[in-house]
């Protein structure tokens, strides 16, 4: 309770917001069973149900060799289906996918870590018990912040792994098991999200996607990988997270807080060596709005690592500060242009360096990224062109994403891509991932239009 109400005092500080909903995938209106109309208001469907979903055939390949694993990323069967159940009172939504995957040699059902051959991405119920307030419960895509693949105030689950296999980009978003209540005040929205059980990030750690190990000081592979200790307590290692926002003449505002821990690992056990997931705690707010003919946006975000706030304990990561700020605008007809700066800075940076093992490479004080997403449609917008570029001028690396899709009709549609690291250290944040580097192709089937 107290971490709830510092929490609303943080948010009152500041006026609030942004992000909405997450988008649901394409193909959840699917089938539409027969609705039912109320008495009251004959044009309003009462009860409908919506089932939809897709078939895909997706895979990919390394496009240089990576040690001890295979040349092949990904080679798998995906079936995913989606049931939407709407009344007045209530939404029922699931959502699962059935995944035959040949590259990975562990098949054991694990719903937290995404792996296995099956994948609970939704089950919840969302309640509306009065006009000003929506109750959510279950499993359910959560997302919020102004970033295009770049969050600050989004602590929610991220899919690592599948991103830089080469599966589609909203895997990027990992699930979360929580309730989450809305309300709905004069023009201001307040949203509360409680997980009872830390949601860790579906991490980098060696199995599928090779790593820079400082502690070796070389990349660490499949035989390398290292164990967690990650915080798994009901109800006491729990996570907590808030967003107030409204919209004034247009500029979207919003204010956030999180309390919880680091989502992927951010410390070590000195005794056991095991990686561990330190106490967190975030404070930030973003702005965004119509600005010369596109769409700006600004977001910043304080870190407060509360498991080392003087910066003294080198096994666990310093306190931060972080800055987003993005334009988008659409400059020629069915192409868009957008453009994102991104800032973190190492606080405590003194400390840090006084600390730090000897051999250890270190981290700048200041971690510049800047990115450049180009999409062009054509074909009556069946075909579509896209790249999303990150480059680091502070750490000299980079990252490109270079995709092609095409739209056969309703129904079928293929896909072509890359994921390509490039840079001059392979102890930087992307050039690490060199090795990974690959191509991949899918073959989708959406039934439900």
């Amino acid at each position: 309770m107290k971490r709830i109400l510092a929490g609303l005092a943080a948010l009152h500080l500041a006026s609030p917001v942004c992000g909405a909903e997450p988008a649901l995938p394409a193909g959840l209106e699917g089938f539409k069973f027969a609705p039912q109309y109320s008495e009251s208001d004959p044009y309003s469907p009462a009860v409908e149900t919506i089932l939809g979903g897709f078939w895909e055939l997706r895979t990919g390949v390394r496009i240089r060799s990576d040690g001890d694993r295979r040349r092949t990323t990904l080679l798998e069967s995906r079936l995913q289906v989606r049931l939407q159940h709407d009344t007045q009172a209530y939404t029922a939504r699931l959502a699962g996918d059935l995944l035959a995957d040949t590259v990975s040699k562990d098949h054991a059902l694990d719903l937290e870590a995404g792996e296995g051959w099956f994948d609970l991405r939704e089950a919840n119920l969302t309640l509306r018990p009065v006009d000003f307030l929506d109750l959510k419960f279950g499993r359910q895509i959560l997302t919020w912040g102004t970033g295009d693949l770049l969050f600050i105030n989004d602590l929610f689950p991220k899919d690592y792994r599948s991103f830089f296999l080469g599966r589609d980009e909203t895997y990027l978003k990992a699930p979360s098991d929580a309730f989450k209540a809305s309300l709905f005040f004069s023009g201001v929205t307040l949203d509360l999200v409680y997980t009872p059980r830390f949601d860790a990030d579906r991490y980098i750690d060696g199995r599928r996607v090779s790593f820079f190990d400082p502690q070796t000081g070389r990349i660490a592979g499949r035989s390398e990988g290292f164990d967690v200790d990650l915080p798994h307590r009901w109800f006491r290692e729990d996570e907590i997270a808030a967003r107030l926002f409204t919209n004034v003449a247009g500029l979207e505002m919003a204010a956030y807080t999180y309390f919880g821990f680091w989502k992927s690992p951010a410390g070590q056990d000195t005794l056991t060596e095991r990686k561990e997931f330190p106490k967190l705690s975030v404070y930030g707010f973003s702005l965004r709005g119509a600005l010369a003919g596109g769409i700006a946006n600004m977001e910043l975000g304080y870190y407060d690592s509360r498991d080392d706030r003087d910066g003294k304990n080198p096994f666990v990561d310093n306190s931060e500060f972080r800055l987003l700020l993005g334009y988008e605008s659409e400059v020629a007809r069915e192409t868009t242009v957008s453009m994102q700066f991104y800032l973190e800075q190492l606080l405590d940076y003194r400390a840090y360096r006084s600390d730090l093992s000897v051999g250890t490479p270190a981290r700048d004080r200041q971690r510049k990224v800047v990115t450049l997403r180009v999409i062009h449609r054509a074909l009556r917008q069946d075909l579509t062109l896209s790249l999303f570029t990150f480059y680091s001028p502070s750490d000299r690396d980079g990252y490109l994403r270079p995709r092609l899709a095409y739209r056969f009709d309703d129904h079928w549609s293929m896909a072509l891509g890359a994921n390509l690291f490039f840079g001059e250290h392979h102890s930087t944040r992307f050039y690490q991932f060199d090795r990974n580097s690959n191509l991949f192709v899918s073959a989708r089937y959406d039934f439900g239009n």
